[in-house]
């Protein structure tokens, strides 16, 4: 997903060779591209098509099925555009890998989601985000070394790479299992037993793997008890209460793009250029070492995300991010005076602190909390709409931002300081803890309505756990005393 997100760059040279050696006859058609290069054709965005996709698709040919497509659907647009003769001929390729990319974000975290263990599943589903920071600075990084040739191999070569990542993730889901609810909702229970005692070395008697597939029948005998679900239910109020978990994780990924993060990923080289006043080939250096900072910064949930907890990330992550652009604004608001270079100057620091936090923070929760917040009957739906809510928001910040820095200079930034200021309390009211607890335990945090408190004071309780008089925990399966007959 990372190096993607950077084929926009070297896309723009692929518009100027078009433009120089093509016989297109509508010049315009290629300066309306070329005229926010390279931030246009990474604005565009086919992702938001894989969320009615996903609606029919994830369910029924399962998640390693799904993640297989995605991978060749990659492959083929990178191919149409590295041999792109036309920019109408780029534009497929990059619908055809965006569609690609999109059902690859939108099932990857569900699949991890629904394989980890409670106690690890922020840290794990973390590391695959980890890894679109990787993507991100090795893609800058070559694209900028590849700017100094010549020739189409200038943009072919980068766009190509893709190849390279989307074969890999294709040949190693092969060594991986199917997801274990996936496989209970498609009546496969053998096969979800032996795929949960893979996953935690057990045996099938073992009071975990029993406590774990327990859970998940009871959590499936819950959310069916008002029939079949259908797709076309899926905003509508049942005894889990689809309809708001679904605006939960489309709000969620919503945080994700809305702070601004796409003003920093794409824009950073022309903001300190026109900003900050530096030299273009400076500007881009510094552009690398700032994007650098978001690959560094996701190592940390990678770590501690179970321990930090996702409520408390994204409070001191939303907090760090809008003072970040609160010091921008105030720095960058002394052009035109005696100040101007001095202030200037240090604001860059706090672009740096900026895509530090973001990394650390509001990149990661909002992909480790959709799935997990969604309910099993709805998850694959319910992730494809709040993917596409975040791909929405990426192509809309990334097509505003030339405007609003243009007309607004400093003072757009006091936007994106009161979108993540704003966040707090949005997700201190509407949004529950889920850290250290299993998925089925999520699912009856929400049974019976909302207590009118903050999520974080409520337990999830199962009618298993409630025998025992309290909830359990991830963390107390291995001791749980509470065994039934799961073979059957």
């Amino acid at each position: 997903m990372g190096s993607s997100t950077r084929v926009g760059a070297t896309a723009t040279a692929a518009v100027t060779t078009s433009r120089n050696n093509t016989s297109d006859p509508q010049p315009s058609r290629l300066q309306i591209f070329s005229r926010f290069s390279p931030q246009v054709l990474q604005g565009i965005r086919p992702q938001n098509v894989e969320a009615p996709l996903n609606f029919f698709i994830a369910n029924p040919l399962g998640r390693r099925k799904v993640i297989w497509l995605s991978s060749i659907t990659i492959t083929i647009g990178a191919i149409l555009q590295a041999s792109a003769y036309s920019v109408p001929h780029l534009i497929a390729g990059r619908i055809i890998a965006g569609v690609g990319t999109g059902l690859e974000t939108s099932t990857l975290p569900m699949y991890q989601a629904e394989l980890c263990e409670g106690r690890m599943r922020g840290r794990l589903v973390s590391a695959e985000v980890l890894f679109v920071g990787v993507g991100i600075t090795v893609a800058y990084w070559f694209d900028f070394g590849m700017s100094f040739t010549s020739g189409s191999i200038a943009w072919r070569l980068p766009i190509a790479m893709q190849i390279v990542f989307a074969i890999f993730v294709f040949l190693l889901v092969f060594g991986l299992p199917e997801s274990p609810r996936w496989l209970y909702t498609h009546d496969r229970a053998e096969e979800a037993i032996e795929v949960l005692c893979i996953v935690y070395d057990k045996p099938a008697t073992d009071s975990l793997i029993v406590h774990e597939t327990t859970q998940i029948k009871e959590v499936m005998e819950l959310e069916e008890s008002n029939g079949r679900f259908k797709w076309r239910n899926i905003l509508k109020k049942d005894p889990v209460q689809t309809g708001r978990r679904v605006l939960l994780a489309w709000g969620v990924q919503f945080m994700n793009q809305a702070g601004g993060i796409n003003l920093v990923v794409y824009y950073i080289p022309s903001v300190l250029v026109q900003n900050v006043g530096m030299t273009p080939q400076l500007a881009q250096i510094l552009g690398g070492c700032i994007n650098m900072m978001f690959m560094f910064g996701s190592i940390l949930p990678t770590f501690f995300l179970d321990r930090m907890g996702r409520r408390k990330t994204m409070f001191w992550g939303c907090a760090g991010l809008g003072l970040s652009m609160m010091m921008i604004s105030i720095l960058l608001s002394f052009q035109g005076t005696s100040l101007a270079i001095p202030t200037a100057s240090a604001s860059v620091a706090f672009f740096f602190t900026y895509m530090f936090i973001f990394g650390a923070s509001v990149n990661c929760v909002p992909w480790v909390y959709v799935p997990e917040i969604l309910p099993l009957h709805a998850r694959a739906q319910g992730t494809a709409i709040g993917t596409s809510s975040n791909w929405l928001w990426n192509f809309t910040i990334v097509m505003i931002t030339p405007v609003i820095i243009n007309r607004l200079q400093w003072k757009a930034y006091l936007i994106f300081m009161a979108t993540n200021f704003a966040f707090i309390p949005l997700f201190y009211f509407f949004y529950p803890e889920t850290s250290n607890k299993s998925l089925e335990d999520i699912d009856f945090l929400f049974v019976g309505g909302s207590s009118g408190l903050p999520y974080g004071s409520r337990k999830a309780t199962s009618s298993t756990d409630s025998e025992k008089g309290e909830g359990v925990s991830d963390k107390d399966h291995g001791s749980a005393t509470h065994v039934s007959t799961v073979l059957n």
